[in-house]
């Protein structure tokens, strides 16, 4: 089955999109993020920006706030705005680091800390992210490109969870697609209440 036939089959509010970043703006943000400091809390290493998530507890406590996104993530969540993608103003981003082999289990993004709209940029290699119904049988997956933006919302949200199994390559297509370091941005608008 080919790319646009997957696509096709994916639930109502998971939106794949291309070329949401210039090959130039992809080096510069890692070489931005790769000056600043990693957190190795977790198998991978991971940034936070505007407010961190507590992964424990699974919510954002109310001295989580870290201050306004940088302006050069500002940049980008502004652009999702404008672009359609978000109908809120990101405030909260988390950079993730996956080398080949790394992934991050089925889940849902914290339904009381967050609001309704999911984003995340992937840059330097492709992977498969994989859905699974909460509800039901049903399972499906989609190749994120580097540049490219993967926007969750309604119940592509809720409904479903997403995951990006940890293995060293993918097939798509039939072809054997080998990882490299990827770097994930995800942008979230934190729920006010969820600060208090």
């Amino acid at each position: 089955m080919d790319e646009a036939a997957r696509q096709s089959l994916l639930p109502p509010g998971i939106v794949p999109f291309e070329g949401f970043l210039s090959p130039q703006e992809e080096a510069a943000t890692a070489t931005i993020l790769d000056a600043g400091e990693w957190s190795t809390e977790l198998k991978r290493r991971v940034q936070h920006f505007g407010y961190r998530y507590d992964y424990k507890a699974r919510a954002v406590a109310p001295d989580a706030y870290l201050g306004p996104l940088p302006p050069w993530l500002g940049v980008f969540a502004k652009r999702l705005m404008k672009d359609g993608y978000c109908e809120n103003l990101p405030d909260q981003v988390i950079a993730n680091e996956y080398l080949p082999g790394q992934g991050i289990s089925a889940h849902v993004d914290c339904v009381p800390c967050f609001d309704d709209t999911i984003v995340s940029i992937s840059l330097l290699s492709a992977c498969e992210m994989v859905f699974r119904d909460l509800h039901g049988p049903g399972t499906c997956g989609v190749v994120l490109h580097p540049r490219s933006g993967l926007l969750l919302m309604g119940s592509g949200r809720y409904d479903w969870t997403h995951e990006i199994p940890a293995r060293k390559s993918d097939i798509v297509n039939g072809v054997k697609t080998v990882r490299s370091r990827r770097i994930s941005l995800t942008f979230r608008k934190v729920i006010a209440s969820a600060r208090t």
